[in-house]
């Protein structure tokens, strides 16, 4: 046997023992998917109250599109999603390298400190079973075919991506206001078509009941949600500090404002750079987890082309900015709950103090652009 034949049967190996011990008894959320796709089988509705915590929150779209899942048995379902997203971290890491439009650092350096500075959202994504590692590698399959002169395929696969969580709608705008027609007319009427999938199964009258039956589930499920430990949000963060209520949310509102004129003053500035999509790619994913009300912790890792950019850039910032960016990296990585403890780790969530190193990476970010490096 060669040494790729060997390489290949031991990472399979290791797969196999990581979900045998890790995940298989786990995966909670990919559990939602599976059942959401048995009950758009059966044409069964898929917003319950019994549901309680495991309600499902996407598109009714997204439910026709886990039909195939829930044909396999749930434990082979979960293997075989488990063994995919994996695969994904892979081709995340590549497609972040990739956007970069020179490369100041070797690649196995920039990889392997964004991998260490991603891990453990990676981790809890798989134990999950979750789906935003198909979503970073959908938006970032998009930007790369937009760059390569392919708007009409990048526009579908925002669509896409915003069936799989509509997170994705923010690069819509994005498109309108590059003036990308192909890309924008794709995005909509990829969007228009997932609104009405579900019509197939389910009929005009009782797609649209779906569609009420999914906005009153994502809305009165988000203030319960803002002081839950792993809710990283804008929204969560002032919650946790200054108790739910007016104060909070219209603090939210303003630094969200600051946050998409951040992203407004990066677009002004990219006639300066040669390749802009690719850092403003970035900072939009970036924002997902702070600008959504139920924003989780490992959603951040869709900031990995973000990361990748600020490795690959940073001895070309100010020397304080450069000390507080790796700073906040650090603590992104390293603020663990095996090794920091219960009490510790619960201070750490409560405090917000990952979504307040993200927001020095934004901060960062812009500056990139300010310097016109990226």
């Amino acid at each position: 046997m060669n040494a790729r034949v060997l390489i290949a049967c031991a990472a399979m190996a290791l797969l196999a023992a990581l979900f045998a011990f890790k995940a298989s008894e786990k995966m909670p959320d990919f559990e939602v998917y599976w059942r959401a796709g048995a009950r758009a089988i059966a044409a069964e509705p898929l917003y319950r109250e019994e549901d309680e915590h495991y309600k499902l929150k996407y598109l009714p779209a997204f439910a026709i599109l886990a039909m195939p899942a829930a044909l396999l048995p749930l434990t082979a379902a979960k293997a075989v999603w488990f063994a995919f997203s994996v695969a994904l971290i892979p081709a995340i890491i590549g497609m972040s390298l990739a956007l970069l439009p020179e490369q100041r650092k070797p690649a196995w350096v920039l990889a392997a400190i964004t991998v260490v500075a991603m891990a453990k959202f990676y981790g809890h994504e798989l134990v999950l079973g979750q789906v935003n590692i198909l979503l970073g590698v959908l938006v970032l399959s998009a930007i790369h075919l937009d760059m390569r002169g392919r708007p009409a395929l990048a526009g579908l696969l925002i669509a896409l991506a915003v069936v799989i969580k509509p997170y994705a709608v923010i690069f819509v705008p994005w498109f309108a206001a590059r003036r990308a027609v192909g890309a924008l007319a794709a995005a909509l009427a990829g969007i228009v078509a997932a609104l009405v999938l579900p019509s197939v199964v389910y009929g005009v009258s009782g797609t649209a009941a779906l569609h009420r039956d999914w906005w009153r589930t994502v809305t009165e499920s988000t203030a319960p949600n803002l002081l839950n430990a792993d809710n990283i949000s804008l929204a969560a963060m002032y919650a946790k500090w200054f108790g739910p209520g007016a104060a909070a949310g219209w603090l939210a509102v303003a630094t969200s404002g600051l946050l998409l004129c951040a992203a407004g003053l990066m677009f002004v500035m990219r006639r300066r750079v040669s390749s802009p999509e690719g850092l403003e790619a970035a900072f939009l994913l970036t924002l997902i987890p702070l600008l959504s009300p139920q924003g989780w912790d490992y959603v951040f890792l869709l900031s990995t082309p973000a990361v990748m950019y600020l490795v690959n850039y940073e001895r070309d910032l100010p020397a304080p900015i450069r000390l507080v960016t790796w700073i906040a990296l650090g603590v992104i990585a390293f603020s663990l709950y095996d090794v920091m403890g219960r009490r510790a780790y619960a201070a750490f969530m409560a405090l917000s103090i990952i979504s307040v190193c993200y927001l020095i990476l934004a901060g960062a970010l812009v500056l990139l652009r300010a310097r016109r490096l990226a």
